[in-house]
């Protein structure tokens, strides 16, 4: 299907839109619509169960709105008791159909008049009982009633009713419609009930509103404008920017042409639907996005490079690491082994990791991350088994077992020699042996002193080796353990909230 844009003409007060018709808005609404639902999916339990409820609501308003097409434009007139909201239905679909009572309050039911066909299912999903239903274009109008083929008018009970099931009724409507016209009479159009009940809460909906004063025949001509700046400073004062007040009289006729000549122009533009439902879903999605927070935990948070320094120094892995280089230095004979961590130390540790983890989420996703992680009993056990699993075993080096006899050797053969080089006047040792005794003398003491000092430095490069492996095994274990029982369930948590803040941004339109 191809895509039509329209610039439409409206009267003064009534929304103006230069915008695309037939599916292109269904589809892009219907998108967002999809992420908002798979959003309070991936939040589930993490979201507030009202806020999830309320959200849910809306956008199944808006995907059933969406299903029955934007072929035809819901418009509610919306008004207090005594407002001739009745009356002003009727003058717009110039028949006596709407009830118009002295005794009030009247009825909770609505009223519909459609024009044009196919209206039916819409009347079904916004509950109007079949007797209280009209189709206002017959062959008898001509082409009179043309220009509002598609509307569909209602007449809600009046919002200030003191009977509870006919405000349900408005309240159940409001959202469902994609045009609210608020009638308001020159006696109670400042009404609290209207303006803290009802109006302060469509801040962001001015372009699905407009507002009549009604019984403009009951003032004085001279008044109608003081009495429009007045409401129209009402308006602002609520918040609501941008919406322009219409007079009219369903007595005298008095701006019923104006206000239908309005709704024909809201009709030919066919986007109210699509732009009210926007408006809902911007609605929801900034509801939704009270329940994450701005963003995400730093990656640095997630890291255990500071939880496996505090797990190693609590199990005491840099003591045993040095222990095992002192053995295979031959400074002891004690071969070191690991103890229970202490269940303090863990505690302590985990409880300090996830406050970094938690800090900048709300306190249902924190709750979820503490939970999906194991807890510190448990922990504690997972370490203790991981550092069983490091090989502290220290043997010392054959290689330099073997430079130290050779060493010793070395040095033995060296005195022997200096002692028959110096004739140890036993006079067993021949005249002028001194003259090769004494330089292999100096030779093996020198040979006994480069393998001893050889010995001793390979044997310190041994022991910080072995103290080094030790040590980088038990912190792998360790991080193994923190990862795996900390970290990546905690950074599931946080992928989860950063995916449903990104659905939400994505559902937003700025």
């Amino acid at each position: 299907m191809t895509e039509r844009t329209e610039t439409v003409r409206t009267l003064p007060g009534w929304a103006t839109v230069h915008g695309t018709l037939h599916g292109a808005e269904t589809e892009a609404l219907t998108h967002r619509v999809a992420q908002l639902e798979e959003a309070l999916e991936v939040g589930g339990d993490r979201l507030d169960p009202e806020v999830s409820a309320r959200v849910a609501a809306s956008v199944g308003r808006v995907r059933e709105r969406l299903a029955l097409g934007v072929d035809h434009t819901i418009v509610a007139l919306v008004g207090g008791t005594g407002s001739g909201k009745s009356s002003l239905f009727n003058a717009i679909c110039g028949l006596d159909f709407a009830d118009v009572g002295v005794k009030r309050p009247t009825t909770s039911k609505v009223t519909a008049c459609v024009w044009g066909e196919g209206g039916g299912a819409l009347l079904d999903w916004l509950g109007v009982d079949e007797d209280r239903r009209i189709e206002r274009e017959s062959l008898l109008d001509g082409d009179t009633e043309a220009p509002l083929r598609g509307l569909v008018l209602l007449d809600l009970p009046d919002h200030d009713s003191i009977e509870p099931a006919h405000r349900a009724v408005v309240d159940l409507l409001l959202p469902m419609a994609d045009l609210l016209v608020w009638v308001v009479d020159p006696q109670k159009y400042a009404d609290d009930a209207l303006h803290s009940g009802y109006l302060r809460r469509l801040v962001g909906h001015e372009a699905a509103m407009a507002v009549v004063l009604n019984q403009i025949d009951t003032v004085a001509a001279d008044m109608h404008d003081e009495l429009v700046r007045d409401v129209e400073g009402l308006l602002v004062e609520d918040g609501l920017t941008g919406v322009h007040v219409r007079t009219a009289s369903a007595h005298t006729g008095e701006g019923v042409p104006e206000l239908r000549d309005g709704l024909a122009a809201v009709v030919r533009r066919r986007s109210v639907a699509a732009e009210r439902a926007g408006a809902e879903l911007n609605d929801a999605a900034t509801l939704l996005a009270s329940q994450v927070a701005d963003r995400e935990p730093a990656p640095s948070r997630l890291g255990v490079v500071e939880l496996v320094d505090v797990l190693a120094e609590g199990a005491g892995l840099p003591a045993i690491a040095d222990a095992v280089g002192a053995v295979v230095r031959g400074g002891s004979r004690t071969v070191p082994s690991f103890g229970a961590v202490q269940a303090d130390t863990v505690v302590l540790a985990r409880a300090g990791w996830l406050a970094g983890v938690t800090r900048t989420v709300p306190v249902r996703w924190a709750d979820d991350i503490v939970a999906r992680v194991t807890p510190a009993e448990r922990l504690r056990l997972e370490i203790d088994d991981a550092l069983a699993r490091v090989t502290v075993a220290a043997r010392r080096s054959r290689l330099a077992v073997t430079g130290f006899v050779l060493a010793v050797l070395a040095g033995v053969g060296a005195v022997a020699v200096a002692s028959i080089g110096l004739g140890l006047e036993l006079g067993s040792v021949g005249q002028g042996s001194e003259d090769w005794a004494l330089p292999v003398a100096a030779g093996l003491a020198v040979l006994a002193l480069v393998l001893a000092v050889a010995t001793w430095l390979l044997r310190r490069a041994l022991a910080r080796r072995r103290s080094e492996r030790v040590l980088s095994e038990g912190r792998a274990e360790l991080e193994a353990v923190a990862r795996t029982r900390l970290a990546e369930p905690a950074a599931e948590v946080v992928a989860e909230h950063r995916r449903v803040r990104e659905l939400v941004a994505l559902a937003t339109v700025r």
